[in-house]
């Protein structure tokens, strides 16, 4: 009985002890136990060991940020680092979430912080983007293409911009041999059209003042020694008027010069900055209040190189547009190099059309005034 005694009051005591760990329990879940968790997490977090892990990732990711808010102020006189930094500055966002996983993986609370600087500053340059600002209802819709010089299928290009609804198409790149098809192709939905070497327009709308823009394809003795005739035939701007409903719009066409990335001269822009330049000083002064500008201009609205543009005139991508539009190359486009730029209408949409023979993409928007 004795031992049977012992064995119950021991029994009694497990489960008296049971009773207590039950009540253990209970505060784990009540709003002490919650509090003095959250101070364990504080002390853990405040500990040094988290925020001294990773100083390398924590310096990387501080340069990144400070790359992005600064990168007007990255030199372009060593192999233009500066304008090419700019040309895929969107790009940059990706490294963020990389960044961020190699943090966590090695547990360092300071990286993480610093993190938050990029993924700011790439937010506040364009998050805009990621979302859709297109609206409907545009008095006019506008389109340009740069068709490519080795567009293998100009008739069928000529076709699919003939049916994307513009009222008004601008090419570049227009080819010598390429020329007629387009005219041909284009004839029947476009009554009013200009070229001028190797860029043209194309207008449902009637055209006056039309003539080419000296964007200083050439320059020096050697250039002003060449004939009128010669410089006409490659020449790669121009500007017209269209008539519309709603009074004159000022619409200039531009192809700038190419840009190259090579090992001695780094990103290679001179023509492409010089044309720029000499089209800036053309917009300057335009007397109309109403102006737009398409075509490849081989760079980004990013690019200071074409501060003298956007500065006068701002994108409809930008203002209207769902995404970033990227443009070139047109399998896998990496940057938005074909702009629709305007100054006095406003832009109510901004879209890629669909992927032709060339190896850019086109581009339309639709502005009303």
């Amino acid at each position: 009985m004795t031992q049977v005694d012992t064995a119950e009051t021991g029994q009694g005591g497990a489960g008296h002890q049971d009773t207590r760990q039950g009540g253990v329990g209970h505060q784990d879940t009540g709003p002490g136990a919650r509090r003095a968790a959250a101070r364990r997490a504080v002390r853990r977090a405040l500990r040094p060991g988290p925020w001294k892990r990773g100083p390398v990732l924590t310096a990387l990711a501080l340069f990144l940020g400070l790359l992005m808010l600064l990168h007007a102020h990255i030199p372009n006189r060593i192999w233009n680092v500066g304008s090419l930094a700019e040309t895929f500055l969107p790009w940059f966002g990706l490294l963020v979430p990389v960044l961020l996983a190699l943090a966590l993986r090695r547990r360092s609370l300071s990286a993480v912080v610093a993190l938050l600087l990029p993924a700011v500053v790439w937010l506040n340059f364009f998050g805009g983007l990621l979302t859709d600002k297109s609206h409907p209802h545009g008095d006019l819709t506008v389109a340009g293409h740069n068709v490519g010089a080795d567009n293998p299928d100009p008739a069928g290009t000529a076709r699919d911009l003939a049916a994307s609804g513009a009222h008004i198409l601008a090419l570049v790149e227009l080819s010598a041999q390429a020329r007629p098809t387009y005219e041909k192709e284009l004839a029947k939905t476009y009554p009013h059209h200009t070229v001028q070497g190797t860029v043209g327009l194309w207008s449902k709308l009637p055209l006056s003042a039309t003539g080419p823009v000296d964007i200083m394809m050439d320059y020096g003795p050697l250039g002003d020694a060449k004939p009128a005739a010669t410089k006409r035939a490659y020449n790669r701007a121009l500007r017209t008027t269209v008539a519309t409903d709603r009074g004159p719009l000022a619409v200039y066409v531009a192809h700038l010069g190419s840009v190259r990335v090579n090992p001695r001269a780094g990103f290679w822009t001179d023509s492409r900055d010089r044309n720029a330049q000499a089209l800036g000083k053309a917009l300057a002064a335009e007397r109309s209040a109403r102006v737009v500008l398409l075509g490849d201009l081989n760079g980004t609205v990013d690019d200071r190189a074409l501060t003298g543009l956007t500065s006068a005139l701002h994108s409809a991508q930008t203002a209207a547009g769902d995404g970033f539009g990227f443009t070139w190359p047109a399998k896998f486009p990496v940057a938005r190099i074909d702009q629709i730029l305007v100054r006095g209408v406003e832009p109510t949409s901004s879209w890629l059309l669909p992927a032709t023979g060339s190896d850019h993409l086109p581009v339309a928007a639709g502005i009303r005034w």
